[in-house]
């Protein structure tokens, strides 16, 4: 093993970790950051709520490619679902991504 430097700062970081489950479960949500079509998804549901249809001409792209990223959105519970007959609407689940997500942007236009 090392020899620690400080070990006191070592100790305090070491009361402030936290469990390994939640770096896991942490780490799937910033996977949902990583793609650039989730971030276009998660965009337009931060506006307004949308169907795989809506999304798909939106973005310009097929309602399979959607559904997919959608997919991968609701297992990580960062979308909701509501559904009116045959058609599924897609929400944003609440306001904490919305903020992870301005913050990144306004990360990179500074």
């Amino acid at each position: 093993m090392m020899k620690l430097i400080d070990p006191i700062a070592v100790e305090e970081c070491r009361k402030a970790m936290i469990a390994e489950k939640d770096y896991d479960d942490m780490s799937l949500i910033f996977d949902m950051f990583s793609d650039s079509t989730r971030l276009k998804i998660m965009n337009a549901l931060f506006t307004h709520e949308l169907c795989v249809g809506d999304l798909a001409a939106l973005l310009e792209m097929s309602t399979s490619a959607i559904s997919h990223q959608l997919s991968s959105l609701k297992k990580t519970r960062l979308v909701a679902t509501r559904k009116i007959g045959k058609h599924v609407y897609y929400s944003m689940a609440d306001e904490h991504i919305k903020n992870i997500y301005k913050m990144a942007y306004e990360h990179i236009r500074e």
